[in-house]
């Protein structure tokens, strides 16, 4: 995600939001900020910095990857609510609360709140969360399985490819863009959108050929 943004020209700034700094690659463009996400002000923190990055002018997205990964099988169904549902949430309430109207949010496919499926039925929780808050743009990305994800053993790859349509592979880094691809294409859009595999490939291409097409984009 954040290698996609930075690919991006019209980015004009990435805030992470994190637990604790994380290495990456120096980029000029490229804040984090460690806030704690257990904290009662985590929320009115969010809202804090969202303000002050709307109030700078031009178009702010938010979005949300947050996820347990290979570790959700040791965790109960309420750790994984505290996560999903709580962290999320709050995150979300707080940039909402900031001025930001576009939100787009990392599910998984299948979701819904009815499921017999531990996983599925915990995304589904933060799914209508989400959707509860009432953000003028909520994209909801809901990708089978990840592959290039370090989460994701090669042998699990390797047999989703096998799997046909939503069920199956996509690559994350098409994720990621098409995360950008969001945010390039739909700025003044509204209402609630479902992204599965196929609508991540083809934003991911759509976005990919535009940078290679465009030398210079304006920026917001």
């Amino acid at each position: 995600m954040v290698r996609a943004v930075l690919a991006e020209p019209s980015c004009i700034e990435l805030v992470m939001v994190n637990r604790r700094e994380v290495d990456l690659a120096r980029d000029p463009r490229l804040r984090q900020v460690v806030l704690d996400t257990a904290a009662a002000g985590f929320s009115a923190g969010v809202a804090t910095l969202a303000r002050a990055m709307v109030a700078q002018g031009g178009p702010v997205y938010a979005v949300s990857c947050v996820g347990v990964g290979a570790g959700s099988l040791k965790w109960s169904e309420d750790e994984l609510k505290a996560l999903e549902v709580g962290i999320v949430g709050a995150f979300a309430r707080g940039c909402h609360a900031g001025g930001i109207t576009h939100f787009s949010l990392l599910s998984a496919v299948g979701s819904t709140p009815k499921s017999r499926f531990r996983y599925v039925r915990v995304m589904g929780l933060k799914e209508q969360a989400i959707e509860g808050i009432g953000f003028q743009r909520l994209a909801i990305f809901r990708p089978g399985i990840i592959a290039g994800n370090v989460h994701t053993p090669g042998y699990v790859a390797w047999l989703g490819r096998l799997i046909p349509g939503r069920f199956g592979v996509v690559e994350q880094d098409d994720i990621g863009r098409a995360f950008v691809a969001e945010f390039v294409a739909n700025a003044s859009a509204s209402g609630v959108v479902y992204l599965e595999n196929d609508a991540m490939k083809r934003a991911s291409s759509m976005l990919t050929r535009g940078n290679q097409s465009t030398s210079s984009i304006p920026r917001p």
